[in-house]
């Protein structure tokens, strides 16, 4: 039965229901429903009371108080539309050992030698030990300040003591908040720690990067709230068996929200990849069968990727299906329709699609790519190695229009490739670059054959 005057309440996004149920209606996640003893008090009426500063016409807001100052780190910079806003919140989220705390000691350097003082506060590690990395990484500056503290109050003092430009709290899951119950990390806490560091930022002006954790799936840990209160959201990715990093906005309120940023790992630290296209390409002497080049937008950004595929026969009853660094249900849908359209029989082989260079791609453009690499390995025919190829594939296998086009084949003619497969209709065409337009995965299929 149901508690009068009881209601329940969601750690992760603060759905409130009547009663209380395994599985959030609103955010999916399990276990999160709380009970709060009070139901949702009566609404009060609000007397009106003095404004902090009067309201004026939109066009007098005076704009340079929120202009960007650049960081000083230029892939940085790129995803953040421009650099720190005053006043931003920032969390970076990414898996342990990705580089976040190398990135960040990055971005305290080059702030601390071009726009003033920063303040590092770490809480998973000793100041010593924080120290001894920025010095293997080169990066010690008499602007930079570093703490260690957990503690938010301390933080407060400390700011108020150093007076830094910009913040950085490695992590905001070791903090807390000594008005607040619970452990540090818990939702409680990691949701009054970053309400206290927003309140700062707004307060003060002071651009502040949190740093979060991630779970198991890659989504970025603690209540979902704390994604509503920041204005700007990182994701920090990368594969460990390379130094090849990927830096992707997932939410930012001063500009585009599908930029991104390369970074290469090194020994000396952590540096910027301005032309990237490269380093998703495999290097070979000859043709490969099974491999087919496409271009991807990321953000405004046309970068030039590899698309292999092994199509082999198997004894097993099931044959194999596996994909890396695309989707797997995207892949099985033009696995479906190469069969069922280019009479192309995987049905019984084993199937393995991959990217190269640790290279991830979700948007459809690339379906094209993904057909000429399982033509290709199906009947052992290498591609030429000047084509790209790029267009989004239908059930019933029409290529489709992909938006900027223009820009990829661009990009792919400065790299020196001479032959490109598109949809029809795809607009102006960049000289140096001979394209072949393609209405279904037949014609294009022939067209390939005919590109060296």
């Amino acid at each position: 039965m149901v508690k009068k005057g009881s209601t329940y309440r969601c750690g992760e996004c603060g759905y409130e229901a009547p009663k209380w149920v395994g599985r959030c209606p609103e955010c999916q996640a399990w276990g999160t429903l709380e009970e709060r003893g009070d139901a949702r008090p009566a609404i009060a009426r609000v007397a009106a009371g003095a404004p902090s500063a009067p309201a004026r016409p939109i066009g007098e807001v005076d704009v340079e108080t929120a202009r960007a100052k650049p960081t000083g780190v230029s892939e940085l910079d790129r995803v953040l539309g421009g650099g720190f806003v005053p006043g931003a919140v920032i969390l970076l989220a990414g898996e342990p050992g990705v580089g976040k705390s190398t990135l960040l000691l990055e971005v305290a350097y080059q702030w601390a030698a071009t726009a003033g003082r920063a303040l590092y506060v770490t809480g998973e590690e000793s100041a010593g030990q924080v120290r001894l990395r920025a010095e293997r990484t080169g990066n010690v500056h008499d602007e930079m300040f570093l703490a260690a503290e957990s503690d938010l109050s301390a933080i407060l003092g400390h700011v108020d003591a150093v007076k830094p430009g910009v913040l950085i709290v490695d992590s905001v899951q070791t903090m807390a908040s000594p008005q607040v119950e619970g452990a540090p990390g818990g939702v409680t806490q990691v949701r009054a720690v970053t309400s206290g560091l927003v309140a700062l930022a707004k307060e003060r002006g002071l651009p502040i990067v949190l740093v979060g954790h991630v779970t198991k799936d890659g989504s970025v840990a603690g209540p979902r709230v704390l994604e509503h209160l920041v204005d700007v959201v990182l994701q920090f990715e990368g594969d460990k068996h390379s130094t090849l990093r990927m830096l992707r906005g997932i939410k930012n309120r001063f500009g585009a929200a599908d930029e991104i940023g390369c970074f290469e790992l090194v020994e000396e630290g952590i540096v910027g990849v301005p032309d990237p296209s490269g380093l998703f390409l495999s290097h070979t002497a000859e043709p490969v069968a099974g491999t087919a080049v496409t271009v991807t937008m990321e953000g405004k950004r046309p970068l030039l990727g590899e698309v292999q595929a092994l199509v082999s026969a198997t004894q097993s009853p099931q044959p194999r299906r596996a994909v890396s660094g695309l989707d797997s249900a995207r892949v099985a849908m033009v696995l479906a329709v190469v069969e069922k359209r280019a009479n192309i029989k995987v049905g019984d082989k084993d199937v393995y699609v991959a990217t190269v260079g640790g290279m991830k791609i979700t948007e459809p453009g690339i379906d094209l790519a993904v057909v000429l690499a399982l033509m290709s390995s199906a009947r052992d025919t290498p591609l030429s190695p000047k084509l790209v190829a790029m267009g989004e594939v239908g059930l019933s296998g029409e290529v489709r229009r992909v938006p900027s086009v223009g820009r990829r084949l661009a990009e792919a003619a400065r790299l020196g490739f001479t032959y490109a497969l598109v949809p029809p209709d795809s607009g102006k065409i960049p000289p140096g670059i001979r394209v072949l337009e393609v209405g279904d995965v037949g014609s294009a299929l022939n067209a390939a054959k005919h590109a060296r």
